[in-house]
């Protein structure tokens, strides 16, 4: 007879080893999740970007290297503080690409009143001082910051924000002047006082770009416009140094401006000539042996355009080009004010600068003392543009989001949102 006998319990086997494995992939997961870009146009921005931040630090080196060489005998001085700035600036970039709306919508007006109250300490006797005739800087120990590049980036979003909250109202043009007017000029104000007058200039077409993305009249624009032009060019002449570089630049240079105001233009238009089509080799810059003044700042795109030619001087264009296509098509899509009146700002801010620090070493434009965005040396610019490309990032991916849901909301075959037309 056969006696039937319960299965015998057999204890699991350990799985110990597998959900470690699975709790390390989950780990991972959220965290690639976290920092993915929401669409193609967000990850052709970062492409670029990230792109520009690597070329701007090979440039730098290359500029910088023989003036570090002999001023401290570390050739590598100003390139490794150029890396850790962009080490620290790229991941709070991406930080600030996941933030939500309502944090820039809470944190405008603080922002901007903290990065007013920034540029006045530059006026501050043993805080501030003046570098190169400009008192926009701020001293702290062995650290230098220049407040107004972060004052630029809080104008953007606050303007942003008030003027998001008014689009359909800006028929009226108290309605423009009476809520930016006071707040844009007064921050414009503080940084010429400073005797920084080309960032004043870019502060201004900022102003002027976001008036225009809200969908300001033209005619308003042009007026305002053509006020600020005259007092910028009576400031501008009521300094002898400044007055001095518009005289050569209307005038021409002589004999004996050579060695005053046109040594730094003439030297840029000198590297640029030398460079020919492919240019004379990575590193064999002849005029950054102290002949260039700011070779690895405002006159880098000279250095450029003599270590790798005309083709990479077309390059550095072209990705700026690409850049604010990629600007254009985030504010065309974006069915929020706000996100397109910061995305236009930026735009200008960034690929304006560009083309205005490109402008000045070609010689069509006088001398402004303007960086070439995440390209040139410097702390304080290189945070700010990365911190503005952020913002930029966490509004698009909130308009995916937006667009996302109100497509799932809606029911099978009826047709999807919208976008509103410009007025």
């Amino acid at each position: 007879m056969t006696t039937l006998r319960p299965p015998s319990r057999r204890s699991p086997e350990p799985q110990e080893p597998a959900s470690r494995e699975r709790r390390g992939f989950a780990a991972v997961v959220p965290i690639t999740r976290m920092f993915s870009p929401e669409n193609r146009d967000s990850l052709l921005l970062i492409g670029v970007t990230l792109f520009l931040v690597a070329f701007g630090l090979v440039m730098v080196l290359s500029a910088s290297s023989v003036e570090e060489q002999s001023a401290t005998g570390d050739p590598f001085g100003r390139v490794i503080r150029q890396a850790v700035f962009a080490a620290v600036a790229i991941p709070l970039m991406l930080i600030v690409g996941r933030l939500p709306v309502a944090f820039w919508r809470r944190w405008a007006w603080p922002a901007v009143l903290i990065a007013g109250g920034m540029q006045l300490l530059v006026f501050v006797p043993g805080i501030g001082s003046e570098d190169s005739y400009n008192r926009n800087w701020l001293y702290i120990g062995s650290f230098s910051v220049q407040p107004s590049e972060f004052l630029k980036l809080a104008l953007v979003v606050w303007i942003g924000v008030v003027l998001g909250r008014r689009a359909e109202q800006l028929d009226d043009w108290r309605r423009l002047v009476l809520p930016v007017g006071p707040i844009a000029g007064l921050a414009i104000g503080l940084v010429l006082i400073g005797n920084d007058l080309g960032t004043s200039a870019i502060m201004f077409m900022i102003v002027f770009a976001c008036a225009l993305f809200a969908g300001a009249k033209l005619s308003h624009l042009v007026l305002g416009g053509l006020g600020v032009v005259i007092v910028a060019l009576v400031v501008a002449f009521s300094n002898q140094s400044r007055a001095g570089r518009l005289g050569t630049f209307f005038e021409g240079c002589t004999d004996d401006d050579y060695a005053g105001y046109c040594w730094q233009s003439m030297h840029g238009m000198w590297a640029l000539a030398s460079g020919g089509v492919l240019g004379v080799g990575l590193g064999n810059s002849r005029s950054k042996w102290n002949w260039l003044p700011e070779a690895d700042s405002d006159y880098i795109f000279a250095i450029i355009g003599e270590e790798l030619g005309l083709v990479g001087a077309l390059v550095v264009l072209v990705l700026y080009a690409l850049m604010a296509i990629v600007l254009v098509r985030i504010a065309r899509r974006a069915r929020e004010s706000t996100t397109r009146i910061v995305t236009g700002g930026v735009l200008v801010w960034v690929v304006g600068q560009a083309f205005v620090n490109i402008g000045v070493v070609l010689g069509v434009l006088p001398v402004l003392g303007v960086p070439l965005p995440l390209i040139s040396s410097g702390g304080s610019s290189l945070i700010a543009v990365l911190l503005a490309i952020g913002v930029v990032l966490s509004l698009a991916r909130a308009e995916t989001q937006n667009a996302q849901r109100i497509a799932a909301q809606a029911p099978l075959g009826a047709p999807g949102p919208r976008r509103p037309g410009r007025r």
